[in-house]
C-alpha cells in the first residue's frame, strides 16, 4: 500500500508493519514477525520488486517483531543489514534483553543474521537517515526519509491518535519521553509507526505526553 511518494507499507506485516522505500536505493525498513517472511517476498513480487532489488535493510530496534525475518531476507536479497551499535549485541544474542523481554526469544524463535552494520551518525543510507531515539529499547532509532518518519516503537497509532508506546514494553520511560521531545524538531509530515497505520503529524506530536 503506497503511503507517500516512493514509500509503501507492506500489508503482509500487519501487526508490526515494515515499510519499503524506493528512493536512491530500494530500502526495507524492519522485517516483521518470524512467520511473515514468505508473505513479504510474495507481496514484493506482486509490486514488481524482486529480492535482489533490495540493497539495504534498516532495523529500528531488536524486538522479535522487527527482526523476525532479518536473516531470511538478508539471505534472499544480499542486502546490507543495519542497526544501531547499541542494538547489535541484542540482535546477535550476545547480550540478554532487559526485563521480561529476555524470555521472548524462547517463545518466538528467530534466526540470527550473519552480519550487521552499525549506523554512522549523520550518514544516510539510500536516502534514509537514522535518528537515535532510545527509550523503548536502549538503542532504538527512528528513520527519516524526506518528510516521512518511520517511528518504530517510539509511538503507536491507537484509534487514529498518536501516543507513546505503552510503558510496560519500554526499557526506560523517561528516556523515551526525552526522545519524543527530541524528534519534535525533525521536519516530518507523515508518521509511519510499526503498530497502527501511517498518520499525518498535524499537531499531534507536539501534544504527546512528555
Amino acid at each position: 500500500m503506497q503511503v507517500a511518494d516512493n514509500v509503501f507499507l507492506l500489508q503482509a506485516t500487519k501487526g508490526a508493519y515494515a515499510y519499503l522505500v524506493c528512493g536512491a536505493e530500494t530500502v526495507l525498513i524492519d522485517t516483521g514477525l518470524p512467520w511473515q517472511g514468505k508473505g513479504i517476498i510474495r507481496e514484493l513480487a506482486a509490486m514488481g520488486v524482486q529480492p535482489r532489488d533490495i540493497k539495504q535493510i534498516l532495523l529500528t530496534h531488536y524486538d522479535v517483531d522487527h527482526i523476525g525475518n532479518a536473516a531470511l531476507l538478508q539471505e534472499a536479497t544480499g542486502a546490507k543489514l543495519w542497526a544501531s551499535e547499541t542494538e547489535i549485541p541484542y540482535i546477535r544474542g550476545d547480550r540478554p534483553r532487559p526485563g521480561f523481554k529476555k524470555y521472548l526469544p524462547y517463545l518466538l524463535r528467530v534466526r540470527r543474521p550473519e552480519k550487521l552494520n552499525a549506523y554512522v551518525p549523520g550518514e544516510s543510507i539510500g536516502g534514509v537517515k537514522a535518528e537515535p531515539t532510545p527509550g523503548h529499547t536502549p538503542g532504538h532509532v527512528c528513520l527519516l526519509y524526506k518528510d516521512v518518519l518511520f517511528a518504530g516503537d517510539l509511538v503507536e497509532n491507537k484509534n487514529g491518535r498518536l501516543r507513546p508506546y505503552p510503558a510496560a514494553w519500554n526499557w526506560n520511560g523517561p528516556v523515551l519521553r526525552e526522545s519524543i521531545k527530541t524528534v519534535a524538531a525533525l521536519p516530518f509530515r507523515l508518521v509511519c509507526p510499526a503498530h497502527g497505520l501511517p498518520i499525518e503529524r498535524g499537531g499531534q506530536w507536539e501534544n504527546l505526553p512528555r
